[in-house]
């Protein structure tokens, strides 16, 4: 997975399409967004810092507004 910005991750997120969960763990959250069965993009929030990743050709689930 590589870094992505956050306006990416919100699209991916806010596609009807696609399911998201998340887990949280202390001070750690993780959201992860799917398509289908396939895990396409995260969301890991720890302490203060927020970092977007997705998958190598994620731009292909992206929404055209």
């Amino acid at each position: 997975m590589k870094l992505i910005m956050r306006s990416e991750f919100d699209d991916l997120r806010l596609n009807d399409t696609h399911c998201f969960d998340t887990d949280s763990n202390g001070d750690k959250q993780i959201v992860r967004i799917y398509c289908g069965e396939t895990l396409i993009a995260k969301r890991v929030k720890h302490k203060k810092s927020i970092r977007y990743f997705g998958i190598q050709g994620y731009q292909q689930y992206l929404t055209n507004t």
